[in-house]
């Protein structure tokens, strides 16, 4: 039987769409078992899984424990994360903005950097609802809607971090990572060392190394465009980068592999950029 990859993606609920940029559905099957590399990434790492759990194999950070999770929470990251698969994986992405981490969960993205951790073992019981909910539905727009019941009923949207933060992250995402911290620094009005700081308590990583995260995932969206391939030197290209080979030591860091590497061995995933609209 030949593989199946079925993707699908719709935006939140109104009230979610400053914390939350879309929902993605997937379901995967008939790949050969293997382990997928959970990217760095502009999004906090939230993945509900529908059956099987979530087997992360080696963390973002070492000296966390590898754990099974049925609905994973996790910050930003600079280092991938290894997930084991059996060649079936269905679940629900919920692609959360770090200006979103406040609202839903009352604490700033930067306290869950680098870090994985069970969704109810956060919030309780809502977490754990989120994911029993979403094991007996069977359409993607019944499975978003149950995703939306569940946000709404944990955000609190006065909670959100300082205006200032706010325009430099957004700032830093619609440039795809090219603005510099002096440039952001003038845009707040902070000083470069005030904005360096408040930044990094904010999301846990740095505006320098975030940018670089957010160019990483600009260059790795436009590698696995199945319908406009490109070189990896045009893509190096577009997206800022000196050369091939500095795009080649960005992936080498970020990633653990090379560009070539990873899309030999990729799964399609949730980080799939080109899923059907429902």
């Amino acid at each position: 039987m030949a593989p199946i990859s079925e993707q699908a993606t719709a935006p939140p609920a109104t009230p979610l769409r400053a914390l939350v940029d879309r929902y993605v559905g997937y379901r995967l099957s008939g790949f050969p078992p293997g382990v997928h590399l959970g990217l760095p990434s502009s999004h906090l790492t939230f993945i509900v899984s529908i059956g099987p759990p979530i087997d992360v194999v080696a963390q973002t950070d070492p000296r966390q424990s590898p754990g099974r999770y049925g609905c994973v929470l996790g910050g930003l990251q600079s280092r991938a994360a290894r997930i084991a698969h059996s060649g079936h994986q269905e679940g629900v992405g919920i692609q959360l903005t770090p200006l979103g981490s406040r609202a839903l969960f009352g604490l700033p993205a930067g306290a869950l950097f680098s870090t994985s951790i069970e969704l109810a073992d956060l919030v309780g019981s809502p977490g754990h609802e989120l994911w029993e909910r979403l094991q007996g539905t069977v359409g993607w727009s019944e499975r978003f809607a149950v995703c939306d019941a569940a946000l709404l009923g944990l955000a609190d949207l006065d909670l959100a971090p300082a205006p200032e933060l706010a325009h430099a992250w957004e700032v830093l995402v619609d440039s795809g990572g090219a603005v510099t911290v002096a440039e952001l620094a003038r845009r707040t009005g902070w000083s470069r060392q005030h904005l360096t700081r408040r930044f990094g308590d904010e999301f846990g990583l740095g505006p320098k190394l975030a940018a670089r995260v957010i160019r990483f995932e600009r260059a790795r969206r436009l590698l696995q465009q199945r319908s406009r391939p490109r070189t990896i030197a045009d893509v190096a290209a577009r997206c800022g980068f000196a050369d091939q080979a500095h795009l080649a030591r960005e992936f080498a860091d970020l990633a653990g592999t090379s560009p070539r590497a990873w899309l030999a061995a990729e799964v399609p995933s949730v980080q799939d950029d080109e899923p059907t609209t429902v």
